[in-house]
C-alpha cells in the first residue's frame, strides 16, 4: 500500500546518491523496514513472531551449513559422523543442539504466528496472498524438518522414514512404485539418506525465497492490526523504524534467552531418546513417533481404522494432507466482514476450542494407541474438519459482531488498543 505521508528516502552522502541511482538497495531496505514503511500504531507483541520466524530460519541456515561440512550422508557412517560432531568437532555439540532445538523453536514461533493470523483475521482480503504464501512456507518447513529428522540415522530416524514413506504405498495402483522411487529402494538406505540430505540442505534456501515473496505480498496492502480496521490516515500509523525495530529487538532478545536456556540446560527435552541408538532395520522400536511438531497431523493419520470404500490407510493419508491443504481455502471459508476475533465473540470461543482440539491431537499423536486414545483421536479429528468446513461458514453468516471503532486511532485513544468494542454503529467490512 502506498502511503503518501511516508517519509521518503533522501541520500545525502555523494556515494549513497550514486548508489541509489544505480542499485537502489538502501532505498529498498529503507522502504521495507525503515522509516519509509508506516505501520499501524497499535500492533501488539503477537506481531513480533514474523521477525522471530526469520531469526529462527537464520539460525537453521547458519548452523546447518557448518554441520554439513562434517556430516557424512552414508548409512554405514551417518550415525557416527553425528557422534563425531558432538564429541570431536570444536563446539560441534553446540552447533548440533542449536540446530536440533532451533527446529523446535522455529515451529513454536510459526504455530503462534499462524494462531495470531487466525485470531485477528489476517487471512482475509486483501491479504489472501500473504496467507497462501505462509501456508506454502509451512509445508516447506514440514518437508525440510522430516528429512532433517532422518539424517542422524538413529532408530527414530530410520523407522520414522520407513513409516512415513510407507503411507505413500496406500495410493492405489502407483503407491508402492512411488515409495520405491522416493526411497531409491525398498527400505531407507544410502540412496534415501543422500536424497534427504541434499533436499534438506536445499529447501531452507527455497523457504527464504518464499519468505521474501511473503513479505513483498504483505507490503502491498500493509499490515493488519488488532482492530482489523484499515488505516484511515497518517494518525493511524507510525514509521516501522525506530518504533517496531525496537519492539522486535525486545522480542528477539527474549527469543534468544529462551533458546539459550533450551540449548544449554535441556537440549534433549524435545527429542526422542531412541534416536541416540544407531538405526537397526532388524529391531523395531516399541512405539514409533515423529517429532512433537508433527504429532497433531500424525494423530489425524492414525484416526482412520476401518476400511470404507477405500482402505483406512488411504483415508488417513488423505485426511493428514487435507488437514493442511484446508488452510489454503480459509480466506473463502470465513465470509465474515469483520476480521478481528476481538469483535467476534462467537468465533472467538470456537477458535479457543480449535486450539484446544489441536493440542489434544498433539497429545494423542504421541500416546499409545489404546481404544480410548483411538476414540478420542477420531472425535478430535472430526471436530478439526467440522470447524473449517461447517462451523466457520455458519458462524460467518449468522454471527452478529460487536461494533468496531471508527479508526485505529480512536481505539488507541480510548485506551482499548483494539481489544474492546467502541460505539461505532456499524461493523466495517474486511475489504
Amino acid at each position: 500500500m502506498s502511503f503518501p505521508w511516508a517519509e521518503q528516502y533522501q541520500p545525502k552522502n555523494p556515494f549513497m546518491q550514486w548508489m541509489d541511482s544505480r542499485l537502489p538497495l538502501p532505498r529498498f531496505v529503507y522502504n521495507a523496514v525503515g522509516a519509509g514503511y508506516p505501520v499501524p500504531r497499535n500492533l501488539n507483541y503477537f506481531w513480533n513472531f514474523g521477525v522471530l520466524a526469520g531469526a529462527a530460519l537464520a539460525i537453521q541456515i547458519v548452523t546447518g551449513i557448518v554441520l554439513a561440512m562434517h556430516y557424512a550422508a552414508e548409512a554405514g557412517v551417518a550415525f557416527y559422523s553425528v557422534e563425531r560432531i558432538m564429541r570431536d568437532v570444536p563446539a560441534g555439540w553446540l552447533l548440533r543442539y542449536a540446530h536440533a532445538n532451533g527446529a523446535s523453536m522455529f515451529f513454536i514461533v510459526v504455530y503462534i504466528h499462524i494462531g495470531r493470523g487466525l485470531y485477528y483475521g489476517s487471512y482475509k482480503a486483501p491479504r489472501e496472498m500473504v496467507w497462501l504464501l505462509g501456508v506454502v512456507i509451512f509445508l516447506l518447513m514440514m518437508a525440510t524438518a522430516f528429512m532433517g529428522y532422518v539424517l542422524p540415522w538413529g532408530q527414530m530416524s530410520f523407522w520414522g522414514a520407513q513409516v512415513i514413506t510407507g503411507f505413500f504405498s496406500a495410493i492405489p495402483g502407483v503407491g508402492e512404485t512411488l515409495r520405491v522411487w522416493l526411497l531409491g529402494g525398498y527400505v531407507p538406505d544410502n540412496a534415501a539418506l543422500n536424497r534427504f540430505f541434499s533436499l534438506h540442505y536445499l529447501l531452507p534456501f527455497v523457504i527464504a525465497g518464499v519468505i521474501i515473496l511473503h513479505i513483498w505480498a504483505l507490503h502491498i496492502p500493509g499490515s493488519n492490526n488488532p482492530t482489523g480496521v484499515e488505516v484511515k490516515g497518517k494518525q493511524d500509523t507510525v514509521p516501522f523504524h525506530p518504533y517496531y525495530t525496537a519492539k522486535d529487538g525486545v522480542g528477539v532478545g527474549v527469543f534468544f534467552l529462551i533458546f539459550a536456556a533450551l540449548v544449554f540446560f535441556a537440549p534433549n527435552l524435545l527429542g526422542h531418546p531412541d534416536n541416540y541408538i544407531e538405526a537397526n532395520p532388524l529391531s523395531t522400536p516399541s512405539h514409533i513417533v515423529p517429532e512433537w511438531y508433527f504429532l497433531p497431523f500424525y494423530a489425524i493419520l492414525k484416526a482412520f481404522t476401518i476400511d470404507f470404500i477405500m482402505p483406512a490407510k488411504l483415508w488417513g493419508v488423505i485426511a493428514m494432507f487435507g488437514s493442511i491443504l484446508l488452510l489454503f481455502f480459509l480466506p473463502w471459508l470465513d465470509k465474515s466482514p469483520v476480521r478481528s476475533a476481538n469483535y467476534r465473540p462467537t468465533y472467538r470461543w470456537f477458535l479457543i476450542v480449535l486450539v484446544l482440539d489441536v493440542l489434544l491431537l498433539g497429545y494423542l499423536g504421541g500416546a499409545n494407541p489404546t481404544p480410548l486414545v483411538i476414540g478420542l483421536t477420531q472425535i478430535a479429528t472430526a471436530y478439526y474438519f467440522l470447524h473449517f468446513l461447517v462451523v466457520l461458514p455458519l458462524i460467518s453468516s449468522m454471527e452478529k459482531p460487536l461494533p468496531l471503532p471508527n479508526s485505529i486511532t480512536e481505539a488507541v485513544l480510548k485506551g482499548k488498543g483494539g481489544t474492546s468494542p467502541t460505539h461505532s454503529a456499524v461493523a466495517q467490512p474486511a475489504e
